[in-house]
């Protein structure tokens, strides 16, 4: 019998390594229809989700009624699973080289409870090949198995996108691959039982690999352009968000917009395409030129603000700044690869005193990561403030409530053009 048809009939689980914001999602879908076993190396995070608690406070309680799911941080515990999906983070190192180190550990974690007959698919963001590569040789040395002929491997990107409640695990397709025919067609139907809208069938992994990779890519590219856009367009004295509306109007023209590119994904993801390019003696120069511009955006916001506050008559060391917003994007509380935090820290190597706040973000964690906290109160004296990430909290915000919190002659930045044509008294500049 395949193992498709086992889980079905729950002769067969399912295990789910990894919960974060990927992983959790899809271990509660599939615990809808199939028996699932959610696993994490955090017993803490393990506590809460019994609690019915997403740790990435994503999921409302409600999300896990109704699933056959058990959570376990114990390794052993995978034994009972024959079909396993692996949704661990794919970060960068601090010279923005790939580290496996999380996605090499969980195959290890994998492979030492692997079966004959067992399938192995991974989600985790990654190169062109490195399922077969890196992945696949662990799966082998800690099981004592041979691929393929003892077990199966697929790969299935992920498209969770954080605070998105549109485009969800069942409304995106899913693209799937397979080793061999037999596989693909396990893998697909496996995850057609969650994927409303269906699933796209890759010719092979690294096809899948590639097609995940280049989405991110292609977002960072164009995002970087607007970001140079806005470079040259401050220089002339035209908003750029004027501009976009203008060209907008053309049918074919591409809708994206300057900001702060952080976060898991778009920030990371083009790293792991032009490391794997170089083995293939290629310098990818769009990649790495549109990677230079948006991981610069926020040392070139910060001095912008700086210059603005001296032609205010502004004294620039010791004064204040409150920055609205830490979190990588808007409504969600994900901290990882903040380009916030550049701009707080050039900020405070001009000797402005900084107190950040952000309604999604825990000080605990901020502190955590990045070694300051947010501000409780806001005060009533600063020379400017920035408004870096578009809460909803922030959009109905008016003039008022920025000239009651700051001095005379502030300066408001407004990262994402919020409040443009709305500012009439203060300093106001935007990308």
């Amino acid at each position: 019998m395949e193992i498709y048809q086992k889980l079905i009939n729950k002769d067969a689980k399912l295990s789910l390594v990894g919960l974060g914001y990927v992983g959790l999602p899809i271990a509660l879908e599939f615990a809808k229809h199939i028996s699932v076993i959610g696993f994490d190396i955090s017993p803490e995070r393990i506590a809460m989700m019994k609690k019915k608690q997403d740790p990435s406070e994503e999921l409302p309680a409600e999300a896990f009624d109704n699933c056959d799911i058990t959570f376990t941080s114990d390794p052993e515990v995978l034994k009972e699973a024959s079909f396993h999906i692996i949704a661990v983070p794919t970060p960068i190192d601090d010279h923005n080289m790939p580290d496996l180190s999380p996605l090499i550990s969980a195959s290890k974690t994998v492979g030492k409870i692997l079966k004959k007959g067992d399938y192995v698919v991974y989600e985790s963001t990654v190169y062109p090949g490195a399922t077969e590569e890196d992945c696949i040789p662990v799966l082998e040395e800690y099981s004592g198995l041979k691929f393929p002929v003892d077990f199966k491997v697929g790969y299935s990107p992920e498209r969770i996108n954080p605070g998105d409640k549109v485009h969800t695990l069942q409304t995106v397709t899913k693209i799937v691959s397979g080793c061999d025919k037999e596989s693909l067609d396990n893998i697909a139907k496996t995850y057609e039982l969650v994927v409303k809208a269906g699933v796209h069938r890759a010719p092979t992994m690294k096809v899948a690999e590639a097609a995940k990779v280049i989405e991110n890519t292609q977002r960072d590219v164009n995002i970087a352009l607007m970001n140079e856009l806005s470079i040259i367009f401050s220089r002339m004295g035209i908003n750029t968000f004027d501009v976009l509306e203008a060209a907008g109007t053309k049918w074919n023209f591409l809708k994206f917009y300057p900001g702060l590119v952080g976060g898991h994904c778009i920030g990371v993801d083009p790293y792991y395409l032009a490391y794997k390019a170089k083995e293939y003696r290629y310098h990818p120069q769009i990649i790495n030129s549109g990677r230079f511009v948006n991981d610069s955006m926020g040392f070139y916001i910060a001095k912008q603000l700086v210059k603005k506050m001296i032609d205010k008559g502004k004294k620039i060391l010791n004064s204040k700044v409150l920055v609205m917003g830490v979190t990588f994007k808007e409504n969600v509380s994900d901290l990882r690869n903040s380009k916030v935090v550049d701009l707080i820290n050039e900020l405070k190597s001009y000797g402005v005193m900084v107190d950040v706040t952000d309604p999604f973000a825990s000080s605990k964690e901020v502190k955590k990561e990045y070694g300051f906290e947010l501000v409780d109160d806001i005060s009533d004296d600063y020379n400017a403030v920035v408004v870096a990430v578009s809460h909803d909290n922030y959009l109905n915000l008016d003039e008022n409530y920025f000239k009651s919190i700051t001095t005379k002659n502030a300066v408001l930045v407004d990262v994402k053009g919020l409040y443009r044509n709305k500012i009439n008294d203060l300093t106001y500049w935007s990308l």
